[in-house]
């Protein structure tokens, strides 16, 4: 037997309110990190993906900074683009987590840069919400496309060398929109949003 509208309606709204949690919860760690690595240590201790360095490296990148401003300006896409992805549900948001550290691993191998911040998970939030819609063509996911679409299509030359201001990894950004892009590739068609 099928639930009820107001049912189903009651679900979605308590998953909801978990799912808006999740993001400010990670946020949580690059931000205690900044904290304890300018306190403690002058902006000097921080966990980037280098090359020839450990894979830990990959793990703990998006967590890492380059000082408050750095950390602010990552935080404030962060959290729209993680609530946007997350009305999508919990399996769509740790897809996109997957898919940008599995693209970031060839970055590590080959990209002679050390790289690190949560924009590479920003531009594959991006890049997820970019293109779910025109694969599902369901209305929730084409409204969510429309709407990254709209709100973020300034941050989309980045993705570009001649576009990024030197010290900006733009293969991390490449690289994270790419993860996205397999995010939503490997879940369209889910009949669970």
């Amino acid at each position: 037997m099928k639930d009820s509208l107001p049912q189903r309606l009651d679900r979605w709204i308590a998953r909801a309110g978990i799912n808006l949690l999740i993001p400010p919860l990670i946020l949580v760690i690059p931000w205690l990190q900044e904290l304890v690595d300018q306190l403690l240590f002058g902006g000097k201790w921080n966990l980037p993906m280098v090359p020839g360095g450990s894979f830990l490296g990959v793990l703990t990148a998006p967590f890492s900074h380059g000082g408050f401003g750095h950390l602010l300006a990552n935080s404030l896409t962060f959290l729209p683009l993680s609530w946007l992805v997350l009305l999508r549900g919990r399996r769509a948001y740790l897809a996109v987590w997957l898919g940008v550290y599995a693209t970031a691993i060839p970055v590590w191998l080959f990209w002679p840069n050390g790289s690190h911040g949560l924009s590479g998970v920003v531009y594959g939030l991006l890049g997820y919400l970019l293109i779910i819609g025109w694969l599902e063509k369901r209305p929730l996911s084409l409204v969510l496309s429309v709407l990254a679409l709209i709100a973020y299509a300034g941050v989309l030359p980045s993705l570009l060398p001649i576009f990024s201001p030197p010290g900006v990894s733009w293969i991390g950004h490449l690289s994270g929109f790419a993860g996205g892009l397999l995010a939503a590739l490997a879940l369209a068609d889910d009949d669970k949003p």
